[in-house]
């Protein structure tokens, strides 16, 4: 199974280790929206967006990536977030289905998070993710690399 995971990291480096812990699992390609080619998506049996939340949306760079996709059918995708709150993982799904993805699943892990209100307190969710933060993602991962061989 060839698996993208496309994914803006940009705080605290949360998305990227939860996207690296996907990617053991899943032997998974990590990039930045910039280093996609769209040409290449369809050369991929499954695949993730996600990023950091920021003022409750997916990152600007990932939002503008999926929205200016060509619409046209897709394979498989999931999408992910790191988040101090528990995030809306909807927004992001409608535009990967809009893209013509086949959207399987969501999955968001709570996150350190120090957006300006919280600064002055020093944040909150510190060390996290942590290993069982990571454990969860490897087993999320997992549940993914089955369902999507079992439809192959």
């Amino acid at each position: 199974m060839k698996t993208l995971i496309v994914c803006v990291s940009v705080s605290h480096g949360n998305t990227r280790r939860v996207a690296e812990a996907m990617g053991e699992v899943l032997d998974a390609t990590i990039a930045e929206p910039e280093q996609v080619e769209v040409s290449d998506l369809d050369r991929y049996d499954l695949v993730g967006f996600g990023s950091g939340i920021f003022h409750q949306m997916f990152h600007p760079r990932l939002r503008a990536f999926v929205r200016a996709l060509p619409k046209q059918p897709r394979g498989k995708a999931f999408v992910f977030a790191t988040s101090g709150f528990p995030p809306q993982l909807w927004p992001m799904t409608r535009l990967a289905r809009r893209a013509g993805f086949d959207v399987i699943d969501t999955f968001s892990v709570r996150a350190f998070d120090t957006w300006a209100p919280l600064r002055p307190i020093g944040g909150v969710n510190k060390g996290r993710p942590d290993a069982a933060d990571l454990e969860a993602t490897r087993a999320f991962a997992a549940g993914l690399r089955a369902r999507v061989a079992a439809r192959a």
